[in-house]
């Protein structure tokens, strides 16, 4: 899913060749041939706070097409966050209430377009697995309140603290019966991975990611890899033990 708009920062112009980077390594550990979706390569204005408003919805409808057909668990590869938002409504859908959300990110997504300080959407990607923000986004069903667990988060705006604060999220457990994994590579530390979208200082280690992942202790059904802003043969080639955590995990979870 090599979208672009969700991020409005210099570097998103390098997602839609990391995306396709990515998905390679990730084709080649799956033993799958990517599926690539069809997105627009174009800007279109802001509208009511959220940056490339329409563009964004050409995208997410020809996502929406590409979830149709699959039965099995789905790996998405980003793209901006916002290339996550689809698969994981689409989840919610199937597997039903007590799906739980881990989301690795050093952001965590919350804001809504009255608190983004940019108007971003992929700043806006949990919150509106809640049901909470523009209403073309928004996913119905919702995830339920307190069904996500962020992992690694370090930069967080004050719209996004109150959303914390009342419980939508949490940072201390597993929730639901059923996992879809999130992972934007800006969790990692910058040290130890350059190529994500939006870097920031005191990450996590690609090992420290690729373990907490094999000890999620429920089945994982869905999961998605976001913000590759390079396509450095050797940044990728870094990235394959977290890769290989990731389609282990969703493995495992076929099998329950």
């Amino acid at each position: 899913m090599p979208q672009r708009q969700g991020a409005l920062v210099d570097k998103a112009r390098f997602l839609p060749d990391g995306c396709l980077a990515l998905s390679r390594l990730a084709g080649e550990i799956a033993g799958v041939e990517p599926s690539v979706v069809p997105v627009s390569t174009e800007d279109s204005p802001a509208v009511g706070g959220v940056a490339n408003r329409a563009a964004l919805i050409v995208n997410r409808t020809a996502q929406l097409a590409a979830l149709e057909a699959p039965g099995g668990p789905v790996l998405t590869i980003g793209g901006d966050c916002g290339s996550d938002v689809a698969p994981i409504g689409v989840a919610r859908f199937r597997h039903g209430e007590n799906l739980g959300v881990v989301w690795f990110d050093a952001h965590p997504d919350l804001n809504t377009p009255s608190t983004s300080p940019s108007g971003a959407f992929h700043g806006m990607a949990l919150r509106v697995l809640f049901g909470e923000g523009d209403p073309e986004f928004v996913a119905g069903p919702a995830l339920r309140p307190g069904n996500a667990v962020l992992v690694g988060a370090r930069s967080i705006d004050p719209g996004e603290q109150a959303a914390i604060d009342r419980g939508l999220v949490t940072s201390d457990s597993y929730p639901g019966e059923r996992i879809y994994l999130h992972v934007d590579l800006d969790v990692l530390d910058p040290s130890e991975f350059g190529g994500a979208t939006f870097p920031e200082p005191d990450g996590l280690s690609i090992a420290e990611v690729a373990a907490t992942i094999d000890g999620i202790p429920v089945p994982v059904v869905g999961a998605g890899i976001t913000e590759c802003a390079t396509a450095d043969p050797a940044q990728i080639a870094k990235l394959r033990p977290l890769v290989e955590a990731v389609v282990g995990a969703l493995r495992r979870g076929a099998q329950d």
